[in-house]
């Protein structure tokens, strides 16, 4: 949940997850619309599935414990080197380097490391200069302390380098300037436009198959020249993209992976949250907009 999500963010997700799948099994028997739903408002939803598909892994090779050796852990889905190390270090305290932004900048400081830490040449100079540090006890508290370091005093802009612990070891030059990445690709404006369709309180939603596979959005409508207003208009960022959010009120027109849902019903299935917002806002205008009824005279 920490990848690409801030603490504050994450810590009413992680309660509920674990009191929801509180172990390899249970999390490997949820279906995925369970597991989609719970992860929602979360983003980068690959990351849950990546998860789910893991613990069906430790659950049928493992025999539901988690592997302790690196090389087996990076074998699941979703766990890459930095996700392996990190929990080697932290949960097994074994003698392993972690890469991520704050220790990469606090590293290529301490190296005065002039290559672009994004790219894989540099990516794994970066690796070699951190495993180089990690000391074979305490790793926990090092590679804590190391991340502490980047955060509270190593910082991007500014350094606090007058106070810095390990500033007569930094080799930095210009400080400000590390690390080097490459630059960053220009940002994509996107429209996506979909139907807001409600009768009889119930809402057309369709199955996505690409950015939000598994998940019920609104119908997408695929015509790009539409004459109408929209009813609604939201714009939220994906990636390198900036999307703009277009609803449109249309009659019932029902196509492949859509599927009515009771009104009800719409908490307990997976929508991602652009989507979910423009349906909250989109009810409420409709409930505000119904005409009263007057209220019946007692004979």
């Amino acid at each position: 949940m920490l990848q690409q999500t801030q603490v504050a963010t994450v810590r009413p997700y992680y309660d509920k997850w674990l009191n929801r799948f509180p172990d390899f099994a249970t999390l490997a028997g949820a279906s995925e619309n369970d597991v989609l739903h719970a992860w929602q408002g979360l983003g980068y939803y690959a990351r849950a599935r990546n998860l789910h598909a893991a613990a069906k892994m430790v659950v049928d090779r493992h025999r539901g414990r988690f592997p302790h050796e690196v090389e087996r852990m990076r074998e699941l889905p979703g766990i890459g080197k930095y996700t392996a190390h990190a929990v080697a270090a932290f949960a097994l305290d074994r003698s392993v380097p972690i890469v991520e932004a704050n220790t990469a900048r606090v590293l290529s400081r301490l190296f005065n490391f002039r290559k672009p830490i994004d790219q894989t040449r540099g990516r794994a100079v970066l690796w070699n200069h951190a495993a180089s540090l990690i000391p074979k006890r305490a790793v926990r508290d090092y590679n804590s302390a190391l991340i502490d370091l980047g955060a509270l005093v190593c910082l991007p802009r500014k350094p606090k380098c007058t106070v810095c612990p390990v500033k007569k070891f930094c080799c930095a030059v210009n400080p400000e300037r590390l690390p080097i990445k490459r630059d960053r690709p220009r940002t994509k404006e996107l429209i996506e436009n979909h139907a807001f369709v409600l009768s009889k309180n119930k809402l057309l939603l369709q199955l996505a198959s690409q950015r939000w596979r598994g998940m019920w959005i609104l119908p997408a409508i695929k015509s790009k020249s539409i004459k109408t207003r929209p009813i609604h208009m939201s714009i939220f960022p994906f990636t390198n993209h900036r999307i703009t959010l277009k609803i449109f009120r249309q009659r019932h027109s029902t196509i492949d992976r859509q599927r009515w849902f009771p009104l009800r019903a719409l908490g307990s299935i997976p929508i991602p949250s652009p989507h979910r917002r423009a349906i909250v806002d989109l009810l409420s205008a409709t409930r505000a907009a119904r005409p009263r009824q007057p209220p019946s005279s007692e004979s």
